[in-house]
């Protein structure tokens, strides 16, 4: 399992660091819809070389903090592959 926050209408898409054992992830899209949710899934994937098929959202569909399982990868190795890309 992998917390993130996230800020939706950001000027580019990245990873803004990590604070408490929460990623920060800063997108693009719209928190419209489900914009905002399935741009984090593509980019998380992206992150971390897995198919977006493989990032789920657990926990926090409508909220700006987010748990995510990530199919064959621990949460603390995803946390710090990402932390390492920002």
């Amino acid at each position: 399992m992998l917390t993130v926050r996230v800020t939706p209408n950001a000027s580019r898409d990245e990873v803004a660091g990590e604070a408490g054992g929460v990623i920060r992830i800063r997108l693009r899209a719209p928190a419209v819809e489900g914009k905002a949710n399935a741009a984090l899934v593509r980019f998380v994937a992206e992150c971390l070389g897995v198919r977006a098929s493989s990032v789920r959202i657990v926990r926090g569909d409508t909220s700006r903090n987010k748990v995510l399982a990530i199919e064959g990868m621990e949460g603390p190795d995803a946390a710090q592959r990402l932390v390492d890309r920002s």
